[in-house]
């Protein structure tokens, strides 16, 4: 995508009120708006566009967990410090009793919502997977979210068939939702540099369509503030909102920054601050008119910084996340409580609603 010369670039103020408005933003159009340095109207502009997408003032969050089953993985993602190696000494596998004891907590808060998420195990076979599903379906009532793309195809190339036959028996074995995991940057320029064993950009749509196809919704992420530039960026937003076009399966879409002090090889970049943070959950907002909700990313950026998210665009502020590894590995640990994530919400004069994956009223 080449950008538009200064002197071709239309007003940020038109461009704004177009995006707010519900206009549909062109490429070359978000890349303006990432240039620009007014944040205060970018927040303003991408804040019209949520109320007009969710005029309730609510505020939807989900109790929900994120069991890591296994920390062995052979991709040597450089901004990852969460994985080991087959054979480390810290590597691991859940065992049952393990998992038990995860699930039975996340269901003494009330929460139905689970995460499953490992690295790329090179040597457990699909029907583990499969095993897993179906005990967790036996034993509780639970939504199983899990298995981003990158797992996906890491299955189908151990078990020599496709993506798509993968899901089919995922699903069948309790698969519920698939998590939008695993994206970073949908430009394989730079997810060479990042994470050149992994999926391709393509391959993490072709998952995603396939999902769609057989009926399962997903959710999609950014990783973003690393060695991305703007226009990787908008690419990325673009080739989700193209997917959405054409299956509407996303149910949210969820930005978050790269966290950088413990990771393998990335641990010098300077990580995105707050204004950068709060510039790109605007644009989303703006740019990403088909997919319904937003999520404020608590996690990575504070509970301040995610107020501030739900004056820049967000309707969502995510999980009360009772386990979380992959991001702690790398430095940020903060956890809130469900009381917190609700002061936070009321706190803006708008009411918490609690959710499920689907973004249905939860009543505890």
């Amino acid at each position: 995508m080449t950008p538009l010369p200064p002197a071709a670039r239309p007003p940020i103020a038109d461009l704004l009120d177009k995006a707010a408005a519900g206009g549909r933003l062109a490429p070359d159009e978000a890349l303006a708006l990432f240039a620009s340095d007014d944040l205060s109207a970018l927040g303003a502009a991408a804040d019209r566009a949520r109320w007009r997408l969710h005029p309730e003032p609510v505020v939807t969050y989900i109790v929900d967990r994120n069991l890591n089953y296994s920390n062995v993985c052979v991709t040597g993602c450089g901004f990852c410090a969460f994985f080991r190696p087959p054979g480390h000494p810290e590597a691991y596998v859940r065992s049952r009793g393990e998992i038990r004891a995860r699930v039975e907590a996340l269901r003494a808060e009330g929460g139905t919502h689970l995460l499953l998420q490992g690295g790329h195990h090179p040597d457990l076979p699909l029907a583990w997977y499969e095993d897993l599903l179906r005990w967790l379906k036996s034993e509780f009532r639970v939504h199983l979210h899990a298995f981003s793309p990158p797992e996906i195809v890491h299955f189908a190339r151990l078990e020599r068939i496709s993506p798509g036959d993968v899901l089919r028996r995922l699903r069948a074995a309790g698969l519920d939702s698939l998590p939008g995991g695993g994206a970073e940057i949908l430009a394989d320029r730079v997810r060479v540099r990042l994470s050149p064993r992994k999926c391709t950009a393509d391959e993490w749509i072709g998952v995603m369509r396939e999902a769609h196809r057989q009926g399962l919704r997903t959710t999609a992420t950014m990783m973003f503030g690393h060695v991305e530039t703007p226009a990787d960026r908008v690419e990325h937003l673009r080739r989700v909102r193209d997917l959405q076009d054409e299956t509407g399966g996303f149910t949210a879409f969820i930005p978050w920054t790269f966290q950088s002090p413990r990771t393998p090889a990335l641990a010098g970049l300077p990580m995105a601050g707050g204004a950068e943070y709060l510039k790109t959950l605007a644009v989303c907002r703006l740019f990403l008119d088909n997919v319904a909700n937003l999520q404020a990313s608590w996690l990575t950026q504070g509970p301040k910084i995610a107020q501030l998210a739900l004056r820049f665009g967000a309707n969502d502020i995510g999980g009360t996340i009772l386990e979380e590894n992959v991001v702690a590995a790398a430095g940020c640990g903060e956890i809130l409580p469900r009381t917190e994530i609700e002061r936070i919400i009321r706190d803006l004069g708008l009411a918490p609603r609690r959710r499920n994956f689907f973004y249905e009223t939860v009543v505890p």
